[in-house]
């Protein structure tokens, strides 16, 4: 019998791949081989491949197709998030993770985007940020397809600077509390509140592509502070969110 501390089968089998990960035998984009041959070169179970594969898949390490053709089986995927995401949303709604924590973990991430974007020159690819910028200058958009626009602008910005693990982990940050976001959007003055956030978002891409670092700073974190502030019952100053 194995002792309690010894690695389960499916573990062994993580443990596997991720060394053929960093090995470079396997690589983003590229196609496990199927159950049987794992197993066998593995020397564990089929069951144990297939648990260690959701596990995968779950963490967004791969995508998984079942039947047969050049799509299916299971793939590496090469900019995985979904895991991160999920587990961030599970330790918010378990009340483990304070929206507040969450929200000043952002504005610690954020001011390192916008601080390196002003510093760098020539100013770093921003069309994707800018094209997102002009489609929330829509006033036809409803709260909820702005912030959902809103949330795609700052991780476009995180993008444009270059860091992934950054633009990764404010994926999930953003995702792990956009319920809370969108319950307490202050749909009473939503007009006033958009033409706000419209504003700041230009005045920070202006401040970005003038390589005035100190503005940058400023305005992503009154931009952010001001938005959660008003939309979350005032987390940064303790308060407890809303109940969703």
């Amino acid at each position: 019998m194995s002792s309690p501390s010894a690695p389960r089968a499916w573990e062994q089998v993580l443990a596997r791949l991720e060394e053929k990960l960093i090995s470079g035998e396997l690589a983003p984009g590229q196609r496990l081989p199927g159950e049987r041959i794992l197993a066998a070169e593995l020397g564990v179970g089929r069951s144990s491949v297939r648990e260690a594969l959701r596990v995968m898949e779950a963490l967004g390490l791969l995508t998984a197709h079942t039947g047969s053709g050049p799509n299916a089986g299971a793939m590496i995927v090469s900019r995985p998030v979904g895991g991160m995401s999920m587990l961030m949303r599970m330790q918010v709604a378990a009340q483990n993770f304070p929206v507040r924590d969450v929200v000043q973990t952002r504005l610690v991430l954020e001011t390192e985007v916008v601080q390196t974007l002003a510093e760098t020159r020539p100013v770093p690819d921003l069309s994707h940020a800018e094209e997102l910028l002009t489609a929330m200058d829509s006033p036809e958009l409803s709260a909820h397809e702005f912030l959902v626009l809103d949330s795609r602008f700052h991780i476009a910005l995180a993008d444009a600077a270059g860091n992934l693990v950054i633009a990764s982990m404010m994926a999930a940050l953003r995702e792990s509390i956009e319920s809370y976001v969108l319950a307490g959007a202050p749909l009473a003055t939503w007009p006033e509140t958009c033409s706000r956030l419209r504003h700041e978002h230009h005045g920070l891409v202006a401040a970005v592509r003038a390589g005035d670092v100190q503005a940058a700073r400023q305005r992503i974190g009154d931009h952010i502070r001001g938005y959660y502030a008003e939309s979350l019952s005032n987390p940064l100053n303790g308060a407890p969110p809303p109940v969703v």
